[in-house]
């Protein structure tokens, strides 16, 4: 069909400039051009197959440069001709890496006929796609590339089902590019995180432990040495764990459920730990302890306090935290519980005078943690 019927869309410049531009730039930046506002555009069926045509006559140009204007322009389009997109994904480097990044019109079987064939570069354009299927990842793993599996370990849109993950460590647990990767992920199966101890560098470790609730058991070994390497704050993996009941009883069987852990966490604001420690000191429910902790009364706190056997000292330290929560809402978002931290122990210290100098120190130290976050929201 001729172009004529996009006539109210493109103008005869654009046309020409595309076939007959004095130089590749020229050409470039007419396909450019005309790929926005075919992108932009309401076309009906006619004018949509006339498009067809013109998009396909640019990817068989013999310029790179004018290609890859049409990849770089369409890749996030859901209005690249699926069968354009794929040509483009055939083509070099330079062409292919973006449709193969982010294109919504390539299908898993488009991909796995490219990673038949792909370098390294097409492939980590593959692996760090926003959503990338297992059937996809297994390809990936299939290669051998440890840099393109590195990307998809790294990325929490690949799906790594349980074959996935067991592929990974039998066929990349030397290579270390991989298996720190996976420490990225914001979210790791137990039994990988357990696995992934023995694998990792002495940096990655550090990063799994901060961002990764670790088995109850694990946590504790690893804290009293079974690693000399690692170094593991408790306090993290009490706001971290899913299961505060079974990391309470855990720590208790270890004699590291210290009263000195209960506080430095209150004052981190791990509140659902404090009242399953509570709850396991005092012999109670967590319902009950949860009652008693949270009494608006000036009663309900002491009474489980005192049942905990924790030191009468430290009640004055624990009852300002606990007001001083109870006047403030937890937000939800990373920045906003980066403040809700830094001005809980402030106000806590504040309010009380005789909290122990190591666990100010300690509180204070954790402040620079939080810079980060709070950075990024500006």
């Amino acid at each position: 069909m001729s172009v004529v019927a996009l006539r109210n869309r493109l103008t005869q410049e654009d046309i020409r400039r595309l076939v007959k531009g004095g130089s590749d730039e020229d050409r470039a930046l007419a396909a450019r051009k005309i790929c926005r506002r075919m992108d932009a555009a309401n076309l009906t069926d006619a004018e949509r197959m006339a498009a067809h045509d013109i998009l396909e006559l640019i990817a068989r140009d013999a310029a790179e440069l004018v290609r890859r204007a049409l990849s770089v322009t369409l890749q996030n389009s859901p209005n690249l001709p699926r069968d354009v997109a794929l040509r483009l994904a055939m083509d070099g480097d330079a062409v292919a890496t973006p449709v193969l990044e982010s294109s919504p019109v390539l299908q898993d079987e488009d991909l796995i006929a490219v990673l038949t064939q792909a370098d390294t570069a097409k492939r980590c354009a593959i692996a760090g796609r926003k959503q990338v299927s297992p059937v996809v990842v297994h390809e990936i793993l299939s290669s051998g590339d440890g840099e393109a599996v590195s990307v998809a370990a790294a990325n929490d849109g690949a799906e790594f089902d349980g074959a996935a993950y067991q592929r990974a460590f039998a066929e990349f647990c030397e290579n270390g590019m991989v298996m720190d990767a996976f420490v990225a992920r914001s979210h790791l199966p137990l039994d990988v995180t357990e696995r992934l101890i023995s694998h990792i560098s002495d940096t990655a470790l550090q990063r799994l432990v901060k961002r990764h609730a670790l088995p109850p058991q694990l946590a504790v070994e690893i804290a009293e040495g079974m690693r000399e390497r690692a170094t593991l704050d408790l306090v993290d993996q009490a706001g971290l764990a899913h299961d505060p009941k079974h990391f309470v009883q855990q720590l208790r069987m270890n004699a590291r459920l210290t009263p000195s852990l209960v506080l430095r966490a209150l004052l981190r604001g791990h509140v659902a730990f404090v009242e399953h420690a509570f709850a396991e000191l005092a012999g109670i429910s967590h319902g009950k302890a949860w009652l008693l902790v949270h009494d608006a009364g000036p009663l309900g706190l002491r009474a489980v306090y005192d049942r905990t056997g924790m030191p009468p000292r430290l009640y004055p330290a624990i009852r300002a935290a606990f007001d001083v929560i109870h006047s403030m809402e937890m937000p939800h978002d990373e920045a906003g519980r980066a403040r809700f931290r830094r001005a809980l122990a402030e106000r806590a210290i504040t309010r009380f005078q005789g909290i122990p100098e190591a666990d100010i120190d300690y509180v204070m130290s954790r402040f620079d943690e939080d810079v980060e976050p709070l950075a990024r929201a500006g």
